[in-house]
């Protein structure tokens, strides 16, 4: 890689970090966003996500340590409800939420693995939530339907947009393969749950 597409990259992940922490902007719109910012051609090569969430942990160490924390903790407790109530549909977290690096603009998404993918709709229903049903990007990037809708969180005292994503049974173990960086891409109740006492307990 040469010089200019190497600090190309790392401006443009710089730039989208700051979308992302401050703005709540997905990954993909923020490097998007980033190069029109920065007044970069359409064809710059973009940092991949791995970069970019390197960036996010970094602006929120110098930026966010003082508040982060406390919000992370607050979308953890309102996602292991949600996941509680769907308990049925083997729920499991992921995104920004799982991986530590959510903020009071985060969203929570929640993957569900039906044997009838009207099964989860059907629960909303009969619970009288509201929500809407929009497609949005799977982890294999391919389009899922997901139901959407806000929740109150008590912690931060106003609502959070959770995303209840829909996927087959057969998804699932597909869905526990480690990541690039040889992480669990998501976890399901009693992870997040170890998650949330390692977040109470004293460092």
């Amino acid at each position: 890689m040469d010089t200019f597409s190497s600090s190309s990259k790392r401006e443009i992940a710089a730039c989208a970090a700051r979308l992302v922490v401050e703005e709540g902007l997905e990954y993909g719109p923020a490097k998007r966003r980033a190069l029109r910012e920065l007044g970069l051609p359409a064809r710059t090569a973009l940092p991949n996500n791995d970069e970019l969430e390197a960036e996010v942990r970094d602006y929120i160490r110098l930026y966010c340590a003082d508040t982060q924390p406390q919000e992370l903790h607050a979308l953890r407790v309102l996602a292991l409800e949600w996941m509680e109530h769907m308990a049925a549909f083997r729920p499991h977290i992921g995104g920004a939420v799982w991986h530590g690096t959510a903020t009071r603009l985060s969203d929570i998404y929640i993957q569900l693995f039906c044997d009838d993918p009207k099964s989860a709709e059907i629960a909303l229903i009969d619970h009288h939530v509201d929500y809407e049903p929009r497609m949005v990007t799977g982890f294999h990037g391919e389009q899922v339907e997901a139901l959407s809708l806000h929740a109150r969180s008590q912690e931060l005292g106003e609502e959070v947009g959770v995303h209840l994503m829909v996927y087959d049974l057969d998804d699932l173990r597909g869905a526990l393969k480690p990541d690039s960086q040889g992480r669990a891409p998501r976890g399901n109740l009693a992870a997040l749950r170890r998650l949330l006492e390692k977040d109470n307990s004293p460092s």
